[in-house]
């Protein structure tokens, strides 16, 4: 599971630390940047993590958090598409639309 992300750690560990900024100005966990980020786009309910019944509590106090367009705009600016991976992908396949093609 290691490797599968390890391609892509190098574009992604700036946008964690983006995220772990705001929630660093608003005083909220990073997991409610992540949980705000996905309502703000409309993603009505997004898979979340519910190993301990705390989480779902977590999940429902990060719904006051509203992040503002300069802060969608700032954890989005680094962001590149991933090319599919995992058992859905599937070898020869193009990848998604506007996913980068790492060579």
């Amino acid at each position: 599971m290691r490797r599968k992300y390890d391609r892509d750690r190098e574009t992604g560990i700036p946008i964690v630390g983006r995220v772990a900024e705001v929630s660093e100005r608003y005083g909220v966990a990073m997991s409610d940047v992540a949980l705000a980020w996905h309502w703000g786009k409309g993603v009505a309910a997004p898979i979340v993590g519910c190993s301990r019944p705390s989480r779902v509590d977590d999940a429902v106090r990060a719904l006051d958090l509203k992040l503002s367009d300069d802060d969608v705009a700032y954890l989005e600016e680094l962001y590149v598409p991933h090319e599919l991976v995992g058992p859905l992908a599937r070898p020869g396949d193009k990848p998604l639309p506007g996913a980068a093609v790492r060579r």
